[in-house]
């Protein structure tokens, strides 16, 4: 069985620190294969919140690592830089590649960056985004867990954050469930949920899933969801299922909150 941990939002410059050490303890029990970070590593794009980041990026030992940048990845005050070098500090730290893949035995996950250093808060996917992942996925095996991963999500659950939608999102689901996708994983607006993209996008040609996160670690929390994390569970079989696990943190540890078995045929 594959085992994907799916970190968001952990804002380092406002982490809580014994969050911070508990996310640690549990990617030590669950020892997954792949960590996914999808966006918003820091607060403000400071080096020394950059340094915070990877040095608790280095901890995460034995598993394989994906991470996007988020829209407070790219400098907000310092102007210059964020017209000339929107992702210096982020590449200094973190590596050059902002749209990195991972793809072993049961898993095809492809990232992209969906942040645009002229918008503040608003993502987009471009045309060559979707057509590059398109491939990608009509390339993988089908009896892979195929999952897509942006900062800014897809598909919303509350009228108040359609605003957070990606520009480009309706082509884009569109286009990836036709060409195998299974899953999107995002992040962003702090709220963790699971739902069928055909809520958001009916007539898609098959039935495939947003899988949310909350913010990690941060204090930064949305109302009285705690800080939570996702882990999905798979393992090649017939039908094809995926479990997607919450957990929240509930001191001193984070603790399973809610499961579901989603199908994905």
């Amino acid at each position: 069985m594959s085992v994907l941990l799916h970190i968001s939002d952990p804002h380092f410059g406002t982490e809580r620190s014994e969050v911070v050490d508990a996310l640690l303890e549990l990617h030590a029990a669950l020892g997954p294969e792949l960590v996914v970070v999808s966006g918003d590593i820091t607060q403000r794009a400071r080096a020394s919140q950059f340094a915070r980041a990877r040095a608790f990026f280095e901890q995460l030992t034995g598993s394989a690592r994906l991470v996007i940048p988020g829209n407070h990845d790219v400098p907000l005050f310092n102007l210059a830089a964020r017209l000339f070098r929107p992702y210096g500090g982020y590449r200094r730290a973190l590596g050059r590649e902002l749209s990195p893949e991972f793809e072993s035995a049961d898993l095809c996950v492809i990232c992209l960056n969906t942040t645009r250093p002229w918008r503040f808060e608003n993502g987009e996917i471009s045309s060559a985004q979707v057509r590059r992942v398109a491939q990608r996925l009509e390339g993988a095996d089908p009896a892979k867990l195929r999952v897509v991963v942006t900062h800014q999500p897809v598909h919303v659950i509350t009228g108040k954050d359609g605003k957070n939608i990606a520009h480009g999102s309706e082509r884009a689901v569109r286009t990836w469930t036709a060409s195998g996708a299974d899953l999107v994983l995002g992040g962003h607006i702090h709220l963790p949920y699971v739902r069928p993209l055909a809520e958001g996008y009916p007539g898609l040609a098959r039935r495939s899933w947003i899988v949310q996160a909350g913010t990690a670690v941060s204090s930064r929390v949305r109302g009285a969801i705690p800080n939570s994390v996702n882990v999905l569970r798979f393992e090649r079989a017939s039908p094809k299922r995926c479990v997607v696990e919450r957990w929240d943190y509930r001191s001193p540890s984070f603790r399973l909150q809610e499961s579901e078995t989603l199908g994905l045929d």
